[in-house]
């Protein structure tokens, strides 16, 4: 089987109500908002640290708690009872000192760090300063070891594309060729697959991760969205490149695919078979919906296939490693084949999220205030389901204007 069984739930047989919908927004709109702090922030949830200290980064800390609330009133989805502008600045230094980082003279990491918080700033109020600070971050940032999406140069090469998108100067353009083409020259070939992969230093190991966030199809996202910032002979090495790796490492089974965390080791049988948006089928469908040719239609179909075959996970609602994230494999699909069931799928999946969403408030009594593994990230994707969108937050978007 390609997915463990024990990490999902059975789905629960909830007809789509579109206004249930919007209640479940409006009310995680009105509690983050409740519980905010202009000295604390949010507090930490139990399932996100045991420590109840605030966080303060992107990933599951205030500053994307914040993006996430301006992006659901940027798309019509909340009105905010606060301009949350004049708590950026201060994130920089709150969140350098809670990662550990108080004296790293570039703290980058997309997910973690300085650089999505400068955005949340360039994004509020533009400024030469802070566009040169964020230049500075990417820069400093294309021979980080890690190697992936949240620590390393790929986090950076999107926050450069992102960058491009919005103001169109030359700087991002030149940055984001630069940061491509150090990662294309530190690509490692697997004779054992037969395929290119990157090894990552991170957490104090070496590791082969090919899955998104921390893998190799990751990185997929900002190469394909920004390839038209590459030279043709460029894109086409990488599009051959991904299809390549992709394909290779892709386990089938019937009409199902999955693929494993890394490259190697390959997993004992013992290990679980991960089917959610950081590991398995679920991200390479997010990272590859939009590859420029259906070479990789068959595996994107497959692996959908075997999202919903798992059913809903028991982690809760949350994007990372929940039930929203692996609902968004079913958006992204819609979109690309234009099938009516993938986008019932996702509102079923979204049904489903909003009762967990609604248990895990019973059992902890209080919201979980993230947005890549709480009810933040999981209100965009509600609006998502209601709209038929598939932009996974942060990830295909940033600047919500």
């Amino acid at each position: 089987m390609l997915f463990t069984e024990d990490r999902h739930e059975q789905l629960k047989a909830l007809t789509w109500d579109e206004s249930r919908a919007r209640e479940a927004i409006e009310r995680i709109v009105r509690d983050t908002e409740a519980q905010f702090s202009p000295t604390g922030m949010w507090p930490m949830h139990p399932l996100d640290d045991s420590d109840p200290a605030p966080q303060y980064l992107l990933y599951h800390g205030a500053s994307g708690v914040i993006w996430a609330l301006r992006y659901l009133q940027a798309l019509g989805a909340a009105k905010l009872s606060r301009d949350y502008a004049p708590f950026l600045e201060p994130l920089l230094a709150l969140n350098r000192k809670a990662m550990g980082r108080e004296d790293h003279p570039a703290f980058a990491a997309y997910l973690m760090g300085d650089t999505p918080i400068q955005m949340l700033r360039h994004g509020f109020a533009p400024s030469e300063a802070v566009a040169a600070e964020l230049a500075r971050l990417v820069e400093a940032n294309i021979d980080d070891p890690a190697r992936e999406l949240m620590w390393g140069a790929p986090g950076t090469l999107l926050a450069a594309l992102f960058m491009h998108e919005r103001t169109g100067e030359e700087r991002w353009r030149q940055l984001y060729q630069a940061t491509a083409r150090k990662l294309w020259s530190q690509l490692e070939w697997s004779e054992e697959f037969g395929c290119h992969y990157w090894t990552q230093a991170l957490y104090g190991q070496r590791s082969t991760y090919i899955d998104a966030v921390h893998g190799f199809v990751a990185t997929a996202v900002p190469l394909i969205h920004g390839r038209h910032l590459l030279d043709a002979a460029e894109w086409q090495a990488w599009q051959d490149c991904i299809a390549n790796t992709v394909r290779q490492t892709a386990d089938r089974e019937g009409p199902q695919v999955n693929w494993r965390p890394r490259l190697t080791p390959l997993p004992s049988p013992d290990r679980p078979r991960y089917v959610q948006m950081c590991h398995g089928a679920p991200g390479f469908v997010i990272c590859l919906a939009d590859f420029p040719a259906d070479t990789l239609d068959d595996l994107l179909l497959g692996a959908g296939e075997t999202t919903w075959r798992a059913g809903p996970l028991r982690k809760g609602s949350n994007l990372c490693h929940g039930t929203g994230g692996n609902g968004y494999t079913f958006l992204k699909l819609h979109r690309r084949f234009n099938d009516p069931m993938w986008l019932e799928r996702a509102r079923a999946f979204a049904m489903h999220g909003i009762a967990q969403t609604e248990a895990e408030l019973t059992t902890y009594g209080q919201p979980r205030h993230s947005l890549w593994t709480g009810d933040p990230g999981f209100a965009i994707y509600l609006w998502d389901c209601i709209h038929g969108g598939d932009r996974f937050p942060t990830l295909d978007v940033f600047f919500a204007d």
